[in-house]
């Protein structure tokens, strides 16, 4: 098995099968994903085993803003007094149910903060923002330290600091 993450290539990536138990996140890879690549709203990037070109597993990021109130109070004291925060969003991430329960959603979202880490040299963000869509799905990012949001449950975020530790201390 060779896993390889790369940015989607509609041409060349096959997602037709895809399937992770979430319609949402199914029908998203199968027909949205490169809409969204064309008009800049998202990058998707694809995990595939090598040479093979099925997607089994994926994730996008976006640029994203954030309300000060909406933060924790003990993460909001250290941050300016803007109205508005740039941070980084995490919008989708799924793993084909084939592939589920190999650490794969794991080596994704490593790969994510990583890459989001990595752009803050050029822009700037404070935290990565992750929507989940329901109880497990915020479970899983709050087993990697995401923070729940004072007004919505199901939208989480993980201070760039909390991202830099982890993808340091990251075995992957």
């Amino acid at each position: 098995m060779v896993l390889i993450i790369e940015p989607l290539d509609s041409s060349r990536h096959h997602r037709e099968l895809f399937c992770c138990g979430q319609d949402s996140l199914d029908n998203y890879i199968r027909k949205q994903a490169s809409q969204d690549l064309k008009k800049k709203v998202a990058i998707v990037f694809v995990l595939v085993d090598s040479p093979n070109t099925d997607v089994i597993a994926y994730y996008t990021l976006s640029a994203y803003t954030i309300e000060l109130a909406d933060l924790n109070e003990s993460f909001a004291k250290k941050l300016p007094r803007y109205p508005l925060l740039p941070a980084t969003l995490l919008g989708r991430l799924a793993v084909d149910r084939t592939y589920q329960g190999q650490h794969l959603g794991e080596l994704i979202l490593i790969d994510a903060l990583t890459k989001a880490l990595l752009a803050t040299a050029q822009v700037a963000s404070l935290a990565v923002i992750a929507e989940a869509l329901d109880e497990p799905a915020a479970n899983f990012y709050q087993k990697y330290g995401f923070q729940k949001f004072k007004q919505n449950p199901m939208k989480l975020y993980l201070p760039m600091k909390s991202v830099e530790e982890l993808c340091q201390n990251s075995n992957i």
